[in-house]
């Protein structure tokens, strides 16, 4: 374990310390799907940093130490986490949580998402969506739901965010503090995609509601939206 806290890695460091042999999240027993969601969100960003140190009115303070202590700053230190420590964190999700196959079971990321997030550490919802006028929801995340794109052989994010968006008529009601995009997930034998390639910026202008924007045709403030 290590008992201090350590930044986000960036840039050249980044690389110096995440890439080669025995580097990552080491998987066990079908923890890919946690794995890769832990490794997203703290590896080389601070901004859910509030999750490890925050006294949160529900949070459960023994998870929230082996999150800390055993997964984030030993990845952000030595690039490199074993499956032991991922497996004490899914052991305690499953005495806590509403399902009893955390530890064997592969599951759905935003299933662990809102798991951890909402019950567990009592963390306010990141994200308001609106669907067609009707009321809003708030979630954690979002997972990408869309149609077969002729024109999209190797998308990228944010293509696939504004295809989401407009195919299931959904806007942002507000500008999120931070944005958790799940990709398509398919199975071995079909997937949609080959490759996606990582968005190093998302405009989410298209997609806020009621957001001030420019009239393609004047230049003046648009009072129309055409799909």
């Amino acid at each position: 374990q290590a008992p201090e806290s350590f930044p986000p890695l960036r840039n050249e460091a980044a690389v110096r310390v995440l890439r080669g042999r025995m580097k990552g999240i080491q998987g066990h027993c079908n923890s890919c799907y946690m794995d890769a969601a832990l490794f997203s969100l703290f590896s080389c960003t601070s901004v859910l940093d509030s999750m490890l140190f925050k006294p949160f009115p529900l949070c459960d303070r023994n998870v929230q130490s082996i999150l800390r202590d055993e997964i984030v700053n030993p990845l952000r230190k030595d690039g490199f986490v074993n499956a032991r420590s991922v497996m004490h964190l899914r052991e305690q999700l499953t005495e806590k949580g509403r399902c009893s196959s955390f530890t064997n079971a592969e599951k759905d990321p935003e299933e662990f998402l809102n798991l951890i997030m909402q019950y567990i550490l009592g963390i306010e919802p990141l994200l308001k969506l609106q669907s067609g006028g009707r009321k809003e929801q708030d979630c954690y995340c979002y997972q990408i739901f869309m149609d077969k794109q002729e024109d999209l052989v190797v998308p990228d994010v944010q293509q696939l965010v504004e295809h989401s968006f407009l195919s299931s008529n959904l806007k942002l009601v507000e500008i999120p503090s931070c944005f958790i995009i799940q990709m398509p997930r398919f199975g071995k034998d079909y997937k949609m995609f080959s490759k996606i390639i990582p968005s190093l910026e998302l405009d989410i202008t298209d997609l806020l509601l009621n957001s001030p924007r420019e009239c393609c045709l004047c230049g003046d403030v648009a009072t129309l939206e055409c799909s």
